[in-house]
């Protein structure tokens, strides 16, 4: 895929990919779940993007990860933030920053079955919510 190595990323291109990457697992699974109008969709997958969705969402998975996901973690999380969105706090962006870059590095890193893992960990209660519809 690329040349390059994940650690050799940017934490900001990481975290810019892993948005990206969650971003997919919601937009499919919200499909599956048998949503079809786009405004359904885009109200259902806040639940799963928002910045404080995000927060809570890595608490759920943190004692999971190994050594190397947790660095990819921290990484993104560290990134300095100058413009934290008014629905959030800077710490909720900060980790939620944190977990689209633990993605980003997951996707590179070609570890698809453990991305699937830990969104069906992080998002349990938001799934279980959509697969009721």
């Amino acid at each position: 895929m690329l040349d390059r190595k994940p650690n050799e990323i940017s934490s900001a291109a990481l975290a810019y990919l892993g948005d990206c990457v969650i971003e997919l697992r919601v937009r499919e699974f919200l499909v599956s779940c048998g949503l079809s109008h786009a405004s359904a969709l885009n109200k259902a997958a806040l639940d799963f993007v928002r910045a404080a969705a995000q927060s809570e969402a890595v608490e759920r998975i943190s004692d999971m990860l190994d050594e190397g996901e947790q660095a990819a973690f921290r990484r993104g999380r560290n990134i300095g933030h100058t413009n934290t969105p008014k629905s959030a706090t800077a710490l909720q962006y900060r980790r939620a920053t944190g977990m689209e870059a633990l993605f980003g590095y997951l996707h590179l890193c070609g570890k698809s079955e453990r991305i699937d893992e830990l969104f069906a960990v992080a998002y349990a209660e938001t799934i279980e919510k959509y697969k009721k519809i």
